[in-house]
C-alpha cells in the first residue's frame, strides 16, 4: 500500500475545473492510471505485464469515460504548467511541447484556470481565464476554445487531436503568442468623412485593420504599447494573414490612416452580407480605383479581397473582350449556342442543357450560355486568356498594392480541356469580389484603375497599371453585351430598380463536395462598380444578385 499512498501523496495540482459526477469519474480512471504505471506490489508481475502486453490495440468509437480522461489530463496538466505531461496527452508532443511552452514563457500567462464545458461526441469545448504580466503590468486574459479526443495510432490509448487552435483559436500552424512591447504602433483608421472605422462598428473589416495596422502603423505617426498578440509563422503569412493585437496592456498612441471607405455603403454593406451565412461583397468607384465599401458575413478571413475561387461565368466578360478582338464573335452577328460542345476530352453542357437556335452573340452573353464560348477554344492559344486578363484587366500579376493584403486573380496558362474551362471561369481560373468588381469597372471607365483602400500618396507606394486597354469597337461592344444583360437577361431580375447606365453578369460556379454553386454578380452603374459572392448560394441573379443592386442602388440615392 505503500506505493499507492505516494500516488496521493504526489497529486498536488488542481484538476482542471470539469465538476459534478464528470469530474469524480476522470480523475478515479487517472488515479488508476498512476498506481498501475507505478506498480501495485505483488500484482504487478511479469505475467501480468505481458497479459498486458498480448492485449489488442483499443479500436472503434471512443466512450464517454475515455474522452472526458483524456480532456482531463491534458487540461489539467495544462493548467499546472506541466507543459510536457500535457503536450504527452496529445497525438502531436514535440509540437504541442513547443507551442504550451511558448504560451506560458513568451505570452507570460499565468494564474490559469481551464474549465471544460458539456462534452458533445468526441469534442470538448473549454475555457480560458487568466493574467497576462509583463514588466508588473497585468491584465486579465479570457478566451474560449475546444479539443477534440483521438485514438492514438500506434496504441489506440484516447489523447487530444492537437492543433494550435486548441492553445488559441486564432492560431494557426507556425504562429504564436507573444506578450511584449509591440513592434508596430496602432493605427486609427477612419473613412473618409473622417470618422474612425472600427471593428464594434463593421464586424467585416477586423482582418482589415490588423492589415492597415502592419502596413502603415510605422509611418502613421503613433507609438506602440504593451499587448499580447498573435506573431504568425511563414505558413500564416504565405496566406497573407497579418499578425493580431488580442490583449492591450499598456496604453498606446495610435496614428492616424485615412480611407477610402463610404460609411453609409460601408455599413449598409455589413447588413446586405448578413442575410447570407457566406457571402462576401466589394463596391468601388470605377474612374479611380477608390472602394468604397467591402464586407464578409464570416469575419475570420477577407473573401472579398483575398478569397480565391472559381468565378464562374463572370469570367465571361474578359472571354468576350478576347473573342471580340480576335474576330471570333461580335455583339449583334450569329453566333453558336449548342446544348453541348466538347473539347480536350470533356463533355461541355448548359444549364438546364438548353440552346439558342440562330442567336447571336449577344443573345449568349445574356443567357449565360457555355457553349458558346467553349466552341471557340480550338481557335484560341492556351496563353490568350491568361495575357488578356493581364494585359487588359490588370489580372494576375501580384502586384496590387491596395494597402492591405490582397489576392490579385490568376488566369494561368491551360491546356486542351481546363483551356476550355477556364473561358466560362471554371479549370484553374481564381478571382474574389474585389478582382470582379475591378473587371466591372475597367469595362465601365474604358481602362483597368487599381483598386485602393488607402491613396498612394499617403507612403508613396506605385499602383498596379495594365499594359493595354480595349479598342473602341471591343470596349463599346461589351458594354452592349452587359447592357442587355442587365435589362433583359440572367442579371434583369436583381437590377431591377437600379438607375442610371448599367450593366451587369451573373455567374455559378461548381464546386466539388457542394450540392449547390457558388453564386457570383458583377455590375456597374454609371461611375460604380460592384462584385459579390454567395458560395454555396445557388445562381448568381438570385443570390449574390440582389446585394450587390443594393449597393449599387444606394451609392447613388
Amino acid at each position: 500500500m505503500g506505493n499507492r499512498r505516494l500516488v496521493t501523496e504526489r497529486r498536488n495540482s488542481r484538476p482542471a475545473v470539469l465538476g459534478g459526477v464528470i469530474a469524480a469519474v476522470v480523475a478515479g480512471a487517472a488515479g488508476v492510471g498512476a498506481y498501475a504505471l507505478l506498480g501495485g506490489g505483488a500484482e504487478a508481475t511479469d505475467d501480468a505485464r505481458t497479459t498486458a502486453a498480448e492485449e489488442k490495440v483499443p479500436t472503434g468509437p471512443l466512450t464517454a469515460v475515455e474522452v472526458t480522461s483524456a480532456a482531463t489530463r491534458f487540461l489539467t496538466a495544462w493548467q499546472s504548467g506541466r507543459t510536457a505531461e500535457a503536450a504527452a496527452a496529445t497525438d502531436a508532443e514535440a509540437a504541442a511541447k513547443t507551442l504550451l511552452t511558448a504560451w506560458a514563457e513568451d505570452a507570460h500567462i499565468e494564474n490559469v484556470t481551464l474549465t471544460a464545458g458539456t462534452r458533445t461526441g468526441d469534442k470538448v469545448p473549454f475555457s480560458v481565464k487568466g493574467t497576462v504580466t509583463y514588466k508588473k503590468v497585468s491584465e486579465p486574459l479570457s478566451y474560449d476554445s475546444a479539443l477534440t479526443v483521438v485514438r492514438g495510432k500506434t496504441d489506440g490509448e484516447p489523447v487530444v487531436a492537437f492543433t494550435p487552435a486548441v492553445v488559441h483559436p486564432d492560431l494557426q500552424d507556425g504562429d504564436r503568442l507573444v506578450t511584449g512591447e509591440a513592434g508596430t504602433p496602432p493605427v486609427k483608421a477612419v473613412d473618409r468623412d473622417g470618422g474612425e472605422v472600427t471593428v464594434a462598428e463593421y464586424p467585416s473589416l477586423s482582418t482589415v485593420l490588423d492589415g492597415l495596422r502592419e502596413k502603415f502603423g510605422e509611418k502613421a505617426g503613433g507609438t506602440a504599447g504593451v499587448e499580447l498578440r498573435v506573431v504568425r509563422g511563414k505558413e500564416s503569412k504565405a496566406a497573407k494573414l497579418s499578425d493580431k493585437t488580442l490583449l492591450e496592456l499598456s496604453e498606446s498612441t495610435p496614428g492616424t490612416v485615412k480611407t477610402t471607405l463610404d460609411p453609409e455603403l460601408q455599413a449598409l454593406a455589413e447588413e446586405e452580407v448578413a442575410k447570407e451565412s457566406k457571402a462576401s461583397v466589394v463596391l468601388t468607384r470605377a474612374s479611380t480605383g477608390e472602394i468604397l465599401a467591402l464586407a464578409n458575413s464570416g469575419h475570420g478571413f477577407n473573401t472579398a479581397f483575398q478569397g480565391s475561387l472559381a468565378p464562374g461565368s463572370t469570367m465571361k466578360v474578359i472571354t468576350s473582350s478576347l473573342l471580340i478582338e480576335k474576330g471570333l464573335a461580335s455583339a449583334d452577328k450569329a453566333h453558336p449556342c449548342p446544348k453541348y460542345s466538347s473539347y480536350g476530352g470533356w463533355k461541355f453542357q448548359n444549364d438546364d442543357k438548353f440552346s439558342i437556335k440562330g442567336g447571336t452573340f449577344k443573345a449568349s452573353f445574356a443567357r449565360s450560355c457555355n457553349t458558346a464560348f467553349i466552341t471557340q477554344a480550338k481557335k484560341l492559344s492556351d496563353d490568350a486568356l491568361t495575357e488578356q486578363a493581364q494585359q487588359v484587366f490588370g489580372l494576375g500579376m501580384n502586384n496590387w498594392a491596395v494597402g492591405v493584403p490582397t489576392f490579385d486573380g490568376s488566369v494561368p496558362v491551360q491546356s486542351d480541356a481546363q483551356k476550355a474551362a477556364s473561358l466560362i471561369g471554371q479549370g484553374g481560373v481564381r478571382m474574389n469580389p474585389l478582382n470582379m468588381a475591378s473587371v466591372a469597372a475597367t469595362v465601365r471607365s474604358g481602362s483597368f484603375h487599381q483598386p485602393y483602400l488607402v491613396a498612394a500618396s499617403v507612403d508613396g507606394r506605385e499602383l498596379a497599371t495594365a499594359s493595354r486597354t480595349m479598342s473602341a469597337g471591343t470596349l463599346s461592344q461589351l458594354r452592349e453585351l452587359m447592357a442587355y444583360t442587365a435589362d433583359y437577361g440572367t442579371a434583369a431580375e436583381a437590377m431591377a430598380g437600379v438607375p442610371g447606365d448599367t450593366g451587369a453578369k451573373t455567374g455559378s460556379a461548381e464546386v466539388d463536395g457542394q450540392k449547390k454553386p457558388n453564386g457570383w454578380f458583377t455590375a456597374y452603374r454609371d461611375d460604380l462598380a460592384a462584385a459579390g459572392v454567395v458560395q454555396a448560394g445557388g445562381h448568381g441573379g438570385e443570390t449574390a444578385g440582389p446585394l450587390v443592386a443594393a449597393l449599387l442602388k444606394a451609392a447613388g440615392a
